[in-house]
């Protein structure tokens, strides 16, 4: 850059530079985005700031180089310009204490993570985790697996396709036989058992089986999290980046647990980067879209929505009969079909308690000796079948409290704002909230296209007025009990 004194110049306007932008943008912004910029040099009369991605440096240079230019040339009016490059991150050895600070920022983290024991085993949740593998998926050359192995179960031909789910099926096998990353990342999403875990697994047995030499990572974002926190008290995060950055497929399930994880979050994010950089397919999963996850980074939520999104949306009558015959079909116990009939029409919530109730009458019938009926059926099921009956809808609510404050059920979805539409509609939200399995989004969908904003808002005026105003608890109080009855 010249001399040591025009050197030092140039330091300290980049200083100044950098001082002026963060008191613009905001913290928030700067740290997400200007915090990775460093001083590079200068060519050609043109100062060189460099960022470790690409994807940042189209970011930067989209969003903040004009900026950056106007105030470098109030400093320094000679500068013929900027220029934004990508240079990856030097690697030297960890300084004393290096990773304490960060680890500070982790210690909740820590606090919340389930540590899986050192004999081994993983961490699993439920019959939705496979145990881990003793071998590593990923191709980890003798290191400890970080990733859980794939279920054979949960193949693409096991997975029954109906218009729920139509897109999220087409994308994964898109995914799956592509030699590149057609869209990155694939992002999948929906409610509890609606198969977004299966079509991961999916996924991951197909390319195995067409493509074996490819490298494939599968976890949850909560052992993610556990293995970047062990990483950190282990002083070994190198290490850790070069397992995960190395693969050619990286699935991430659950994502929505990385909310509010700041530094599990910014592991995360630029992993994330450092994989699409390269074209190594992503695949993520989560209970909501991207733009819906709470307590995740802008910046973050951004970018899961860069690529595809694919929603698997609750399940119709003819989708969970087309599942429930296909589980037939691999049972050697006969089961009429009037049975599976009426197992699609009672039992709505999810796929997974609608198997687990085609199991529990095929056990009951090999184990007592008893031919499978209707009769046995709703004598077996009874617990479950009466939860189901108690499942109140949105529409059951809206008219409930229609009825209750003497408006008319098309209040509920109007745009009027008067006091004695809005209270009923905010009371209409609480309970939606309260007595349904629907997301913030979904019930905003039912009230007009409400924001998710507007339910929850909604939810905290109630609250609020139930603290305050005993008439209207006992009001709201009698709604409930009668929903529920």
């Amino acid at each position: 850059m010249g001399s040591g004194d025009g050197e030092a110049t140039v330091i300290e306007q980049w200083a100044r530079v950098r001082g002026k932008l963060r008191a613009e943008v905001g913290e928030a912004a700067y740290r997400s985005w200007l915090t990775p910029l460093t001083l590079a040099g200068a060519r050609n009369g043109k100062l060189r700031l460099a960022v470790p991605t690409r994807f940042m440096r189209d970011w930067v240079a989209s969003n903040y180089a004009a900026r950056l230019d106007a105030l470098w040339t109030e400093e320094d009016p000679s500068i013929a310009g900027i220029e934004i490059v990508v240079q990856p991150p030097s690697r030297p050895s960890p300084k004393p204490g290096a990773g304490d600070a960060l680890l500070g920022s982790c210690e909740q983290e820590i606090r919340e993570v389930v540590v899986p024991k050192a004999s081994g085993g993983g961490v699993t949740n439920g019959a939705k985790r496979a145990p881990q593998s003793s071998s590593s998926e990923g191709g980890g050359g003798g290191r400890e697996s970080i990733s859980a192995s794939l279920d054979p179960r949960l193949t693409f031909e096991h997975f029954v396709v109906g218009k729920p789910n139509e897109l999220a099926y087409a994308a994964a096998r898109r995914v799956a036989e592509a030699p590149t990353a057609p869209f990155n990342p694939l992002f999948l999403y929906g409610g509890v058992g609606l198969g977004k875990t299966h079509l991961m697994h999916a996924i991951g047995l197909h390319i195995k089986k067409q493509q074996p030499e490819r490298r494939i990572i599968y976890l949850s974002a909560e052992k993610f999290m556990y293995q970047f926190v062990r990483a950190l008290r282990t002083k070994d995060t190198m290490a850790f980046k070069e397992q995960f950055r190395s693969v050619d497929v990286l699935m991430i399930d659950d994502v929505q647990f990385i909310g509010g994880r700041e530094a599990t979050q910014e592991e995360f994010f630029h992993t994330f980067n450092a994989l699409v950089d390269q074209n190594r397919q992503v695949i993520i999963s989560a209970d909501k879209s991207p733009s819906d996850l709470e307590g995740v980074e802008e910046r973050m939520r951004s970018r899961l929505g860069w690529g595809l999104v694919a929603d698997i949306h609750p399940t119709t009558y003819e989708l969970r009969l087309g599942i429930l015959q296909a589980k037939a079909e691999q049972s050697t116990t006969e089961i009429p079909v009037k049975v599976l009939e009426f197992l699609a029409h009672k039992i709505t919530s999810n796929v997974r308690e609608l198997e687990g109730a085609l199991n529990r009458i095929v056990a009951h019938g090999t184990l007592v000796g008893r031919p499978i009926t209707l009769e046995t059926t709703q004598e077996v099921l009874h617990d479950l079948l009466r939860a189901n009956d108690r499942r109140v809808t949105i529409e059951e609510i809206q008219k409930r409290v229609s009825a209750h404050f003497n408006v008319r059920v098309a209040d509920m979805h109007s745009a009027r704002r008067a006091r004695a539409v809005a209270r009923p509609r905010q009371v209409a939200m609480y309970l939606s909230k309260q007595l349904t399995s629907r997301s913030l989004p979904e019930i905003g969908r039912k009230f007009g296209g409400r924001d998710h904003t507007t339910v929850m808002h909604a939810v905290r005026k109630v609250e609020e007025l139930k603290a305050t105003d005993s008439g209207f608890a006992e009001d709201v109080e009698l709604l409930r009990r009668m929903l529920e009855a």
